[in-house]
């Protein structure tokens, strides 16, 4: 008995889509060590940032309270994009039993595209923290984000630096100095160090290294001693400049990752050309909000 087309996508996607989930799944996932995960059911997400209250102040006895007022600042959006490809089993490919051999390269094929597209989307937050703008209107990484109540905050070096004992050090001496809308220091601290492949080796020596790095000395290796950077660091293969880097701090509304779509595979045949047609869509976004989330260089 022939088996047509319908029937043929019936039998061949299950197997497809086991073959799919596997090949997807060799694929180490970077961006959530950089990235919370969340999900959406609308178009976009918006967050709107909050500005907080001013230092409290003395009531004199018998006086009245002094009230402040909260503020709206700015609004970051997530837009979420449809990511999808596909690839065709001609007919006469179907009709010559070659479907089989070449539905499984294919699927293979499809599943790293699209696992490798997630991971690029995901790097290119940081690979354009230097030249992209937010919802602040200035970069990611800046010596002048602005206030709401006025003045700016920096979460960048002030002089860009290869990553080195010295301008690691400043770097978590300038996070913990960075302040909130009103001005008011919130003592935030380093989590995980973000890298390109390139420094990987000198970073494992900064960080993990009993005494300091390259010199005769005994004297201990601060940054490990006093626990600095509790989650490490994480090589990231998608970001683009070799020698810049970027720390990931605790701030609580930071990088995002939204899924309006999970992952999906599909199978049909289409009756004008015969072919039989394999499919994977998925709908997501990337991005930040609170730019304190981060502190970064580009290197020297």
């Amino acid at each position: 008995m022939a088996i047509n087309r319908a029937q043929l996508a019936k039998e061949l996607e299950p197997g497809l889509n086991a073959l799919f989930g596997l090949e997807y799944k060799r694929y180490e996932n970077e961006s959530a060590e950089i990235f919370s995960q969340e999900s959406s059911d609308r178009a976009f997400e918006e967050e709107v940032m909050l500005v907080g209250f001013g230092e409290a102040a003395v009531k004199p006895e018998g006086s009245a309270v002094a009230f402040d007022t909260a503020k709206e600042s700015f609004t970051a959006r997530y837009v979420h994009d449809t990511i999808a490809l596909a690839f065709a089993l001609t007919e006469e490919a179907v009709e010559d039993n070659l479907y089989d051999t070449l539905s499984a390269r294919y699927t293979k094929a499809l599943a790293r595209s699209m696992a490798y597209t997630k991971q690029v989307r995901g790097a290119n937050v940081l690979n354009n923290a230097f030249s992209t703008t937010g919802g602040d209107g200035v970069t990611l990484a800046s010596t002048a984000h602005p206030t709401t109540f006025g003045g700016t905050f920096s979460n960048r070096s002030a002089t860009d630096a290869d990553l080195n004992e010295t301008s690691l050090e400043q770097a978590m001496i300038d996070i913990a100095g960075f302040i909130d809308e009103r001005g008011l220091k919130i003592a935030m601290q380093g989590r995980k160090l973000i890298i390109p492949v390139n420094i990987q080796f000198v970073v494992d020596r900064v960080l993990n290294s009993t005494l300091r790095v390259g010199t005769a000395d005994n004297d201990i290796n601060a940054l490990k001693n006093m626990g600095m950077l509790p989650g490490g660091y994480t090589v990231n293969h998608y970001l683009t400049d070799t020698d810049a880097w970027f720390i990931k701090t605790d701030c609580p509304n930071g990088f995002k990752h939204f899924t309006r779509a999970a992952l999906a595979t599909g199978m049909e045949g289409d009756f004008d050309t015969g072919n039989m047609r394999y499919k994977a869509r998925e709908r997501y976004s990337f991005g930040y909000s609170d730019p304190r989330c981060v502190y970064a260089s580009q290197g020297s």
